[in-house]
């Protein structure tokens, strides 16, 4: 088997560089090990390339191979994601999801994290109304109350009947917790390895929570969740 053919390169690639590249993204979710055949199928690179590439990234972690024989995806490269999710700018990718889930609903948005015991308001759009509930970037919530901070809880420190049942429900809507006349609906943004990167928050006052209305914020909700998902490198 020979390399496919491809589209002449102008840009100055390497072309070994580039033969590894796909070798490695041929693997997908759910793989359990792939045999030699089934690595050349998938990146159109031939056998005898595969297993000179593989000797050099099996030296960088980047490939393992088991006692059958069978190629996996190396530890290097756990790393190295790890190292990309803590180095992400996070704003350029949930800013305009919150923009576009204020002028959506007409109520404020807000992206909180965990640190801590506690929740902070990193990114925020607050609602164009008169009235509505106002608070700034930077601010700290508490984790016990709170539709945000009940769900960072509870998909964090996970305890009690209470962090079960939002995580089965994957939101959680609080009526009132914080302040009597303030309503919120939170969900949690998850990454590729279900880690908790933090919650979407939409908030207003609580008389324009209706029930008819709730479930239209939970679905603008949700959606937001998941376009900052799909930015954040999810298939």
């Amino acid at each position: 088997m020979t390399d496919k053919p491809r589209t002449p390169d102008t840009t100055g690639g390497v072309e070994a560089v580039e033969r590894a590249l796909r070798v490695l993204d041929c693997f997908e979710p759910g793989d359990a090990g792939l045999s030699l055949k089934e690595v050349a199928d998938r990146s159109g690179v031939n056998k005898a390339t595969i297993l000179r590439l593989s000797v050099s990234l099996e030296k960088f972690g980047h490939i393992t191979r088991d006692a059958e024989g069978l190629f996996h995806l190396g530890p290097s490269l756990w790393r190295l994601g790890s190292v990309f999710r803590q180095n992400l700018r996070m704003g350029p990718i949930v800013r305009p999801v919150l923009a576009n889930l204020v002028n959506a609903t007409g109520e404020s948005a807000s992206f909180y994290v965990q640190r801590g015991n506690s929740g902070v308001c990193l990114y925020r759009f607050n609602s164009h109304r008169l009235a509505r509930d106002h608070i700034e970037e930077g601010e700290i919530i508490p984790l016990s109350m709170g539709s945000s901070g009940r769900v960072l809880d509870a998909y964090t420190i996970r305890q009690g009947k209470q962090a079960t049942n939002i995580r089965k429900a994957g939101y959680y809507l609080s009526l009132g917790e914080r302040d009597p006349d303030v309503a919120g609906l939170s969900a949690p943004v998850l990454g590729l390895e279900g880690e908790l990167l933090g919650a979407v928050s939409l908030s207003g006052l609580r008389v324009r929570f209706s029930e008819t209305v709730v479930e239209g914020y939970r679905t603008a909700v949700l959606d937001a969740v998941r376009q900052i998902r799909v930015k954040f490198g999810e298939r």
